[in-house]
């Protein structure tokens, strides 16, 4: 196999590839043996007929298509490392001529990584949100663990909001009860708002054993049969229960924790808290940062770079709702939006992280990164002991597949470390970070908001229609590979 490279416009390549006649031969004799069960010659069982008299029989090119099935992919991944290229697209091909004798010659035309050329990645100026946890942190988690450790103890009181009650309750318009309107010994949180507005808060009041005719209104936007009408729900307080929490000492740390004081059970708090506050910012440094790259470097970027991004989010969201019972298409059609109009939901920030990718990618060879087995060993050990596991424990955790990403991860790790080391990084409150990135993100999506609701059908016909034109240029050229494969086929 042989193959001469040749650049077109825009980050495409042509491979002209020649195949031997002996690899075309190997190629016909596994076709052969693949298909010749289907051949049914006279004189012959099935399947038993010579590759001679099966070609003498139905031409001496019937094993050709199925031959070049065999060879042509081996013999394009063959051209691909011979050319060291960096492909992003499945190849186009397009045979140029079948001799038995001197072989095939074939054409693949394929996308690859374009040049990337990066701007300033040094003295950045980022933004590290910092959050110092105080003790009321402190103790507003340790109420959350009060919370999940409380229990319900029944008592002979009137109900409140925050007390979990057992009711009877029967419902009826005009005198006549409702299907769905009962139900026997029914657990309901007062004050939590599950059931309709005034139901709740006419059994604030109730007693064990009492009962009570309560009168509300279903809200118009209800089950058409009871939207906007008058009902009348029978109760009967069967129990009060009210939420006990347990006493803040030593016995409490000691039951929801390895610890044996409060104190010391606090202190790990403060720790994991800062901890994941630090954590937290670094991320958020390293987004800053990486953003600022991506945006600078200078790519002529393929726009099927794009779309395979965008493939790669929309399977994600399949995924996501397969997972939750329900098929993308359904789920489109529920809300009312086309498959295209997700993927341009998909667009720009799909574009945005193929550039961020690139970046990463141009600066981890520009740096020269590359981490030992020692590094690797070392961030194993560090993770490892931070889960309180051996080394082996963690990586029999992780799984193989993680195991195949690690020295990946840490690639990445070192490269945010020295982006990090060499920015310009301004300390500011970690809550008024927070409040500035909520509202600019607001102002974003309303402005995206608008630009849909004032867009004008004309444009977006013409932007359709650009589209389209686009399309029908790259027709001609897929007709033209697949007329050519047909003759080929008719050979």
């Amino acid at each position: 196999m042989t193959a001469k490279l040749e650049k077109l416009d825009g980050n495409k390549v042509k491979l002209e590839i020649t195949v031997s006649g002996d690899q075309f031969e190997e190629g016909i004799q596994k076709a052969y043996q693949k298909l010749k069960g289907k051949f049914n010659i006279p004189g012959f069982r099935k399947g038993k007929a010579p590759r001679g008299i099966v070609e003498n029989f139905y031409g001496p090119q019937v094993f050709y298509e199925d031959a070049l099935d065999e060879i042509i992919p081996e013999a394009y991944r063959a051209a691909v490392e011979e050319n060291k290229l960096d492909v992003v697209s499945r190849p186009e091909y397009d045979v140029l001529s079948i001799d038995k004798k001197d072989g095939v010659v074939l054409t693949a035309e394929v996308f690859v990584k374009p040049e990337v050329k990066l701007g300033k990645y040094e003295g950045l100026k980022v933004k590290k949100p910092v959050e110092k946890i105080a003790a009321k942190d402190v103790d507003a988690e340790v109420e959350k663990t009060r919370e999940q450790n409380a229990r319900w103890v029944e008592v002979d009181r009137a109900a409140k909001d925050g007390d979990t009650v057992i009711v009877d309750f029967l419902g009826s318009v005009d005198g006549v009860p409702f299907e769905g309107g009962e139900a026997k010994e029914q657990s309901l949180v007062l004050g939590e708002g599950r059931f309709i507005p005034g139901f709740e808060e006419q059994i604030v009041g109730m007693k064990a054993g009492e009962q009570r005719d309560i009168n509300v209104k279903f809200p118009e936007g209800y089950t058409p049969e009871l939207a906007g009408k008058d009902a009348v729900f029978a109760i009967t307080m069967h129990t009060v229960k009210e939420k006990e929490l347990p006493e803040l000492d030593d016995d409490f740390a000691q039951d929801v924790s390895e610890f044996d004081t409060l104190a010391e059970y606090k202190k790990d708090i403060k720790k994991k808290m800062q901890e994941r506050a630090d954590m937290k910012a670094k991320a958020e440094m390293e987004n800053q940062l990486l953003t600022a790259i991506a945006d600078d470097i200078k790519a002529d970027i393929p726009d099927v770079m794009i779309e395979n991004q965008i493939d790669y989010q929309v399977q994600q969201m399949s995924y996501q709702l397969m997972y939750q019972g329900m098929k993308l298409e359904d789920y489109l059609q529920y809300i009312g939006m086309t498959m295209d109009d997700l993927r341009n939901e998909y667009r720009e920030g799909s574009a945005q992280q193929v550039k961020m990718r690139l970046a990463v990618e141009a600066l981890l060879d520009k740096l020269k990164i590359d981490p030992t087995e020692k590094d690797i060993e070392a961030k194993y050990e560090e993770l490892a002991k931070a889960e309180n596991k051996t080394v082996q424990e963690y990586k029999d955790m992780m799984g193989a597949q993680e195991l195949d990403y690690f020295k990946d991860r840490v690639a990445m790790e070192q490269l945010f470390d020295y982006l990090v080391s060499k920015a310009e990084v301004q300390e500011v409150d970690a809550k008024a970070w927070e409040k500035e990135q909520a509202e600019k993100a607001k102002k974003e999506s309303e402005k995206k908001e608008t630009k849909k609701a004032t867009a004008k059908k004309p444009a977006a016909k013409k932007e359709t229609a650009k589209t389209a034109e686009k399309t029908a240029e790259k027709k001609p050229a897929a007709k033209k590979t697949a007329a050519k494969k047909e003759t080929t086929k008719k050979a």
